[in-house]
């Protein structure tokens, strides 16, 4: 189990600096491209947003969704095309998951949590392995969410844990006993498999 840092009552923008903090890091720490995932849903754009008036090098990131739903890019629900319309103008490599492709190890693997404890699309019915031989699978959320009921692509526990941090931002008191429970080795849930396999620094915004 990580050591984890718990970060209450943090807005959009420190959790921005936040991030510049760590990715300028990374970038500095490096020639090259650096890699980083980030969730899809409605959390993270407020957060870019911010992020991008902070000034980074944003042409040496690529941009891994850490999950997509098997849609067309200008499709409303696409994690991929929402994050390129929102970092591509700054100059990043967004990446749009598709079977086989091989996920590089991550500077920083930034994770949303659901109610029922999945991270990316590894959901409960979808019995989330650390030692899953793949890096990248498709699977079918049971019961499909009615706001996005799409088949998925989903970055796995061992491709997400190929990373160097690991940060989530989740949002309300439930979620919050749900992580905290998770770390506590409280439950078998998703979030829990994967902090369990855990290794690098883990930092929760709530």
């Amino acid at each position: 189990m990580p050591d984890a840092e718990l970060i209450c009552g943090a807005d959009d923008a420190a959790i921005a600096r936040w991030l510049h903090a760590r990715l300028s890091e990374a970038l500095a720490a490096r020639d090259g491209e650096v890699a980083i995932t980030i969730p899809g849903g409605s959390t993270p754009f407020p957060i870019l947003a911010e992020l991008a008036g902070l000034g980074l090098d944003w042409h040496r990131i690529a941009v891994w969704p850490g999950d997509d739903r098997i849609v067309a890019e200008d499709h409303p629900a696409s994690n991929a095309g929402r994050i390129r319309a929102a970092l591509e103008p700054l100059g990043a490599r967004v990446v749009a998951l598709e079977e086989g492709l091989a996920p590089p190890r991550f500077a920083l693997a930034w994770l949303g949590m659901g109610t029922d404890g999945h991270v990316a699309s590894l959901f409960p019915n979808t019995d989330p392995r650390a030692d899953d031989p793949l890096r990248l699978r498709r699977l079918v959320p049971d019961p499909l969410p009615p706001e996005a009921p799409f088949h998925r692509l989903s970055l796995t526990i061992p491709a997400l844990l190929n990373s160097d941090a690991l940060v989530f931002v989740i949002r309300g008191e439930e979620k919050r006993a749900l992580f905290e429970a998770a770390l506590a080795g409280g439950h078998d849930l998703p979030v829990a498999r994967l902090l369990a396999a855990a290794h690098q620094p883990v930092t929760c915004f709530t």
